[in-house]
Order: C-alpha cells, then structure tokens, then sequence
C-alpha cells in the first residue's frame, strides 16, 4: 500500500552536537585524530606516523608528524604546522625527511628525530609532485610528478580560450572521481648530495608515454620500490591506453637500471593486476602482488617472487586460499609476511620466500590493516576493530602477543560507550553456513524490542571486518538504537576462493538469498521489531537496495540506497572500468545473448513492486556508478508515487569525504530512518 509522502526533514544546526557525548555520533567521528602512514626508524627504535585531524567548521583537515618509541612510551608530537606534513621517510643517517606545503608549493624538508634541526632541502616545481622515497643508500631518491601527454581544448583552438568543453575520441576519459587531465604520472629519480639536497635534474624514467605510474587514480607510493643498492627501482603501470586500458586489469611490474636507463616488465605474461614490488633486504629477488585473471578486479593475490639469477618467477601461494596484502620481507630475506582477510578479520601470515606452508601469526577480533618490521620477529602494525579507531601495536611475530603503543583518541573517546559486536553463523538457502555481524545499542535490553537494519555492503567483494569505518559506522548506527545485521555474504574475502568469486555474474541471485537468510535468521530474536527492519547499503549495497525493494515481500519498511546501480543496461557503457562491467555482467547488454544479468538481475525490471518509501543518495562525482543511476532510481520512486527523497552532492565522488558533506549526510540518513521506523517519527540523536 502507498504511504503519503514525508514531510520536510528537520536539519540540525551544526552546533547540535558540541558537547561530550556518551555514545558515537556524527560530530564525534570528525574529531578523531586518523592514524596515517608510518615509518621505522633505521636503528629500529622509533616509529614516525602521521596523525589527521579535522575542523568540522573549516571543512578541512591538517596532517601532523609523531614519533613513538618502538620498546613503548611517550608519544610525541614533532610537527604543528597551518599545513599537512606527509610522505615520510628515514634517511640512513637516522633523520626523518618529509613533503609539507608550508611554504606555498609541496617541498622536501628533513629533521631529527626529536623534531629539531628542520630544514628545507628542495625546489621542487609545482608539478603535482608526489610519492617521494629514499634509497636506502640515501644517494637517490624516486617521486612521481605529472607530465603534460595529452592536448585540451586550448591546445587544439587557442584563439578560444574561454571555451569550456572536452574533445572525447576514446574511453578513460574520467576515473573514478577525476577527469582526464590531459596529463600522466611519470616517475623521476634524482640523486642527493652529501649535504642532503637534490643536486641537477630529475630524470624521468618514462619519456613520451601516455601512462600512469602509479596506477591512477588510486595507486601510491606502495607501488614503487629501490632496490638495496639504489641502482635499480621498480614500478607499477598499465602500458595501455584508451579503451585498451579502460577494458583490462592487465598493470605490470617494470625494473628501471639506473646506470644503463633500461627498462624490463618483470611481469610480461602475467595478465591480471601485478602490483606494489618489494625487493629483497639482499637484493637477489623482488616480490609482487598478482591476480592471475585478467579482467578481475577481485581475484585472489598471490605473492610472485622473480629471482634476478636465474631470471625465473613463481607464485609462491599458488594453491592457498589466502590472498596476500602489504608484503614485506624478513631482515635475513627467508620469509614474507604478509596481511590476509580471514572470517572477518585482517590477520598476520608468514611464508617461506621460496614456497612452503603459510603460517598463521595472529588471532582475534581485529584488523591489523598494515605493517612494518622492527627487527628480527617484531612488526609494528595500524589496528583497528568495529568499536575503536586505529592505533599502533607492537607485535611479537613468534608469539603473536600484542602491546599497544598508542592511543591516539583516548581523550575523545573518554566515556563512550560502544554497542557489543558478535559473530554468529547463519545457515544460507543453499545449505552452507554465513558469518553475519550483529551489532547492538549500547544500553541493549534484551526484554524490549528495537528497529532493526539488514546492512548490505559494497565492493561487491569487499569484506566486512574489524574496520573502523568513518563512512558506515556500525557503532553509529547502533548508537541511534537500532541493531545493525551486517552478512559477509557470497562474495566477500575471507571465507575462500570459492565464496569469493561465486558472486560474479550472479549479482541478483545467491547473494541476494544470503541477505535474506540473514534478515530472517537474526528476526527470530525477540528483540527484533520485525514490523520496523530497514535495509541500507552503497554501491553494489545499494543495489542490492534497489534490488531487495522489489523482491523483500513485506519484510522491510524503509530503504536507503547510496551510490546504487539501478538500471545495469544504462550502466555498462557510461562507467569507467569497463573490465569490471564485462566480468561481473558476464557481458554486455548489446551481446546477442543476453546475460541474466539483464535479464533477470536488473533491479529496474522490479521496480514495478517498489511499495515502500526510500531516501536516494549519489554523488556528483561518481564516474564509477555515474549520477543518473540515482536519478533513475529517485526518479522511479517518485513517478510511482513511493515517499522518497533524493540527495545529491555535486562535488563528491563514490565516497563523501567532506567534513560537513558527510555530517549532514548522516543528519539526512538518521532523519529518514526516525521518520520511517520509529515510532511516530522521533528525532534521530
């Protein structure tokens, strides 16, 4: 039955929530400091590490330099300044350089340990320059900047320099939330002086070419490597251009010798993603992440290790059911760690570099979400669960025995109360068993019954863990009272390969089952209200919204849907990557037998059911699930009369990453859940 629509939401002024609060709101994620990147200093002692912190009414953010010891104690901060300070690295000599634009344009500028003796050692022209890394001989350093390949409009008519238009003849015109440019990313190398600076001219390694390294829009200085001796540097880029590059994952590993200015792939063959190349401490080898699938954005990595004396590379985890994340080597060059997705959890893994069994080095509830070695069995790793932002820990790689070094929020988290997190296992359509996180309000009473949400995520393969997100904040949302069902449904990591890659070409079907089976499982709970369960979720999420509003035969009585795909035939031709839309639809649209995508998994074709009122949000930006598939939807729901409500943010991409753009998405968000599954509309906290 039709409800009448809604009446205009009730926004709060951003002061609304200036005081201390008990439980995870909106404002609060904003005052978190965000852990950044880190370093290990030489001598194995100090840990450098960046701290975010954001002016909700400024609207912007400002990154500082810390340093912590590694054995633990007092965390200090060395760097204050109206500019954010980022890239770092530790020179051989023990002192910390790193990028800050403090001086206008991005420079390069070192100090002690202890924050003393800032100097400023470069004149870099402002060229986007970015990814700055040492040798570890200290004699050269790397760094990307953008290099003019491409002609504009000007460049084409320069007597019309007012025109505002783009000449498009081929695709990847626009990626992700950026537009051609018209410009590549290119890497340059530059040897360093006795006195520390860059002396004479940068040289870049890929003069004349069209491509990108590392991979844009997304890739960083994780992509690029020196080799011990400084003499050798490795690189990721997709040598395609065009459609070619729009069509393929097919990016490769590339060795540059500084001495002969030669270049290898080291990856020639391999047709999947090969990215972030790490070479080994004695510099006979170089390790790599590899997908062996072309087209497949979400394969499995392994770990490919390409031995430089017998030129011959292997997949040493061929055969596992882990896929490897941030590689690093063992100080004597016989292990790689490495970080894995497992039932819910980001652990620790080891392997013998020339092959071997993977070992297990950490347990629990948690996400240990990157790494560096301190030494023999010691990594200092960012960890994070669903309940606490990330913090670092030293880890006993023998032991897996954890000591917290910092605790970065302990005085904005003084006093809050976060929601309990279980796991419990759920038992899908087809007879295998599902990890599905339930998280419960704070003050959570068995004997009362509360609004319930079925959370539906993304990727469509990205896992749910112990994150702590600053987007879908599962205690934020518990916080407003309601429990949140969260499944790690077919096709999230961590569960094998099989569950991983069963989603592909079956967007609609058994995934869509899964989410179900969670629903109704957990609904059996008395304190569920199942007369007031909501289904929520972005990008593939949000499609599974759109999908779910068709198909949910009375079980929800609200949706929201952020970034969704609504309609896949309009879909396919106008987003960016196109060898993701072809593996996943199995196709395209115009084939001439159709894939069941179309067929019968296009949330479109179920809209005719649509009954129940929804609230639409789409970013402007969005050139991966372009802005007309929320329009359709909103569109839909409103000419068949459906409550509903549109946002729209012309200047944010897949994700809202401005400060006041995402509090007032949350305002939004909680508003429309009050207004849709509380009793008689009550006011979101």
């Amino acid at each position: 039955m039709k409800r009448p629509f809604l009446t205009a939401l009730a926004l709060l002024p951003l002061a609304a929530a200036a005081q201390q609060s008990t439980v995870y709101t909106p404002e609060l994620l904003w005052k978190l400091g965000r852990l950044g990147e880190m370093q290990v200093s030489p001598d194995r002692k100090t840990v450098a590490y960046t701290v975010t912190r954001y002016n909700l009414s400024e609207n912007k953010g400002n990154s500082d330099i810390w340093v912590v010891p590694v054995a633990g104690g007092l965390a200090r901060q060395l760097t204050n300044t109206p500019t954010s300070e980022s890239t770092l690295n530790w020179r051989p000599d023990g002192r910390l350089t790193f990028l800050s634009g403090e001086g206008g344009t991005e420079q390069l500028y070192v100090m002690n340990a202890d924050g003393s003796g800032k100097q400023k050692l470069s004149e870099f022209p402002d060229e986007g320059l970015a990814n700055l890394k040492f040798a570890p001989t200290g004699k050269f350093i790397l760094y990307t900047q953008d290099v003019k390949t491409g002609k504009s409009v000007q460049d084409w008519y320069p007597d019309l320099p007012k025109a505002d238009a783009r000449i498009i003849d081929d695709l990847n015109y626009r990626h992700w939330n950026v537009w051609d440019d018209y410009k590549s990313s290119h890497v340059f190398f530059q040897p360093i002086g006795k006195d520390g600076k860059p002396i004479g001219y940068a040289k870049d390694i890929m003069p004349g070419e069209r491509f990108d390294a590392p991979l844009a829009p997304l890739g960083g200085s994780e992509q690029l490597a020196f080799s011990p001796d400084g003499y050798r540097l490795a690189y990721t880029s997709r040598k395609l251009y065009g459609k070619a590059e729009a069509e393929s994952t097919n990016s490769d590993i590339y060795l540059y010798d500084i001495r002969e200015g030669k270049t290898q792939n080291l990856s020639e063959g391999l047709g999947g993603y090969d990215v972030e190349p790490v070479f080994s401490p004695d510099g006979t080898k170089v390790a790599w992440l590899s997908m062996a699938t072309p087209g497949f954005e979400s394969d499995r990595n392994g770990i490919v290790v390409y031995d430089f004396k017998t030129r011959k590379r292997e997949d040493i985890t061929k055969g596992s059911e882990q896929s490897a994340a941030n590689i690093r080597w063992s100080p004597d060059s016989k292990t790689i760690y490495f970080l894995s997705v497992l039932e819910g959890t980001e652990q620790l893994f080891s392997i013998p570099s020339k092959g071997g069994k993977l070992k297990q080095l950490t347990k629990g509830a948690q996400n240990y979400n990157s790494f560096e070695l301190a030494g023999n069995d010691v990594a200092i790793a960012n960890k994070t669960t669903q309940a606490q932002p990330a913090d670092l820990v030293r880890l006993d790689l023998k032991t897996g025995r954890e000591t917290p070094l910092t605790r970065i929020n302990e005085q904005e988290l003084a006093g809050v109360q976060p929601g309990k997190t279980e796991a419990r296992w759920v038992k899908t359509t087809d007879g295998k068993q599902m990890q599905v996180y339930v998280i419960y309000p704070p003050d959570f009473d068995p004997s009362k019954k509360y609004p319930t949400l079925l959370y539906c995520q993304g990727g469509p393969q990205s896992p749910i863990t112990q994150s702590f997100s600053y987007r879908w904040n599962f205690q934020l949302l518990a916080a407003n009272g309601y429990i949140v069902v969260a499944p790690n449904r077919r096709g999230l990591p961590g569960f094998g390969t099989e569950w991983n890659n069963s989603i592909s070409g079956d967007w609609g079907g058994q995934p869509i089952r899964d989410y179900l089976s969670a629903i109704d499982a957990v609904s059996q709970e008395p304190y569920v209200d199942k007369d007031r369960r909501g289904c929520v979720g972005a990008s593939y999420g949000g499609y599974s919204v759109y999908q779910l509003a068709g198909k949910h035969e009375g079980r929800f009585k609200t949706f929201i849907a952020h970034a969704g795909l609504y309609n896949l035939t309009s879909w396919y031709p106008s987003t960016e990557e196109m060898f993701f839309a072809k593996h996943d639809m199995g196709g395209a649209p115009w084939d001439a037998t159709l894939a069941k995508s179309y067929t019968d998994f296009n949330p479109q074709l179920f809209a005719r059911n649509w009954d129940t009122p929804m609230l639409v949000i789409h970013g402007g930006k969005d050139f991966r699930v372009p802005e007309g598939q929320g329009m359709e939807a909103f569109g839909t729901a409103q000419l068949r009369g459906i409550p509903s409500r549109f946002l729209y943010f012309p200047n944010e991409g897949h994700w809202i990453s401005k400060p006041q753009n995402s509090v007032l998405w949350n305002r939004v968000f909680f508003d429309w859940l009050a207004r849709t599954l509380k009793p008689e509309g009550q006011a979101a906290k």
